[in-house]
């Protein structure tokens, strides 16, 4: 090949990946999309079934269930089929599967729809974050922030066309039928542009379980950010409001603010992770993360513990990307099943963290369980070397 030829292939080359990459966004977009559209209409399914707090919180656990099932099941089929064949279904079906939950009749209905919704995500979150890999591999830098950026997006906008069909008084019938139309129309877009990728049949690296060393501890990484993500969520108003009497509205602005750093930890993290490196990244964000709630649960003061939760986002941000972009990166003829690991295990610990830390802010208080998070933060800064990409994108 000529230098003249080489250098047109390089530029035909670039629109091409900007679209495959354009096409990774879409996805995330509706993914996020989707749970921050069924979010905001959750008050309204409750109240149109009557259900009970314990009733609904049975509904919301089989979201949990069918994501696991999803998650665990969908590596193989992404490794033997390339993600590109499974994401695009998966993506489709996540705008359609929005639309039942919002037409059950009854609490047994109303579980299954979701689980199938759940399925559907957690077959997504997974082959998405599987072809995310492939376009970091293809442009040669890491991109992987900021599709999870872009999944932050995604979760606030859903959320807020659902408070705006709430605030309409339209019912979730017609909330999930506007936006699972929208979704799907996403997805079609994205299929357009969405790189092709190839089964991998090449030989697998793999430690004596049959997997690539390490992956198992990724998914401790990923766990021990995710049991901060979801203590955030569900714990920091509650202290803001009880331990350091904040006003309901400031009360609210912990987890506003922790959100708000997050993204913005995510946008920035690429630009950080290619000058810095993963290992040095991923340790400075998890000392932010612990020392910024420390600074929460040691302030003493409503403006303190904002500032902290807000430190506590920044510092999380960039963890589970960079976590996902390892595991995917380390061998590719295993990375469908690699990310359904890592991201099973980091997911109990967006499920269970958050009950753990109200048992044992029943036993010590709230301010003491609230460390579990904090020193989790601080082992993920000890052991970061784990981070250190053994064989390099090629």
């Amino acid at each position: 090949m000529t230098v003249g030829s080489r250098a047109s292939g390089q530029v035909a080359g670039k629109p091409r990946l900007i679209r495959e990459r354009t096409a990774v966004y879409l996805l995330f977009f509706l993914a996020g999309a989707a749970i921050g559209t069924w979010t905001a209409r959750i008050p309204a399914i409750k109240e149109r079934l009557a259900l009970g707090d314990g009733q609904l919180s049975l509904a919301l656990l089989a979201i949990a269930a069918g994501a696991m099932i999803g998650m665990t099941a969908v590596g193989r089929l992404v490794d033997r089929h390339g993600s590109s064949r499974v994401m695009i279904p998966a993506a489709l079906l996540q705008g359609v599967v929005l639309i039942p939950p919002a037409h059950a009749p009854d609490l047994v209905t109303l579980a299954g729809t979701l689980l199938v919704f759940g399925v559907v995500h957690g077959v997504l979150d997974v082959a998405m974050n599987a072809n995310a890999v492939e376009v970091e591999r293809a442009h040669g830098r890491p991109v992987m922030s900021s599709f999870h950026a872009v999944y932050s997006v995604g979760g606030f906008a859903g959320a807020t066309a659902g408070g705006l069909f709430a605030h309409a008084t339209l019912a979730p019938s017609v909330t999930f039928l506007s936006v699972g139309t929208v979704i799907a129309a996403l997805a079609v877009w994205a299929a357009r542009w969405a790189m092709r990728s190839a089964p991998d049949s090449g030989p697998v690296a793999a430690g004596p379980a049959g997997r690539p060393r390490g992956i198992v501890f990724l998914g401790v990484l990923a766990f021990c950010c995710l049991v901060g993500e979801g203590a955030a969520a569900d714990w920091s108003s509650v202290y803001l409001r009880e331990d350091l009497a904040a006003s309901p509205g400031f009360a609210a602005a912990g987890y506003a603010a922790f959100s708000v750093m997050m993204t913005a930890g995510r946008l920035a993290g690429d630009r950080l992770a290619a000058r810095f490196g993963p290992v040095p990244l991923v340790r400075c964000c998890g000392l932010l993360a612990a020392v910024g709630l420390g600074l929460a649960l040691l302030g003493g003061h409503p403006a303190a513990g904002v500032a902290g939760f807000a430190c506590f986002g920044a510092g999380l941000s960039c963890i589970v990307p960079q976590v996902f972009s390892v595991a995917g990166h380390r061998d590719p003829a295993f990375a469908g099943r690699a990310l359904a690991r890592v991201a099973s295990i980091g997911y109990m610990g967006f499920l269970s963290g958050p009950v753990v830390i109200g048992g044992v802010a029943e036993l010590v208080g709230l301010p003491l369980a609230l460390t579990v998070p904090a020193v989790l933060a601080a082992f993920v800064a000890l052991t970061a070397t784990a981070l250190r990409v053994r064989t390099p994108p090629a």
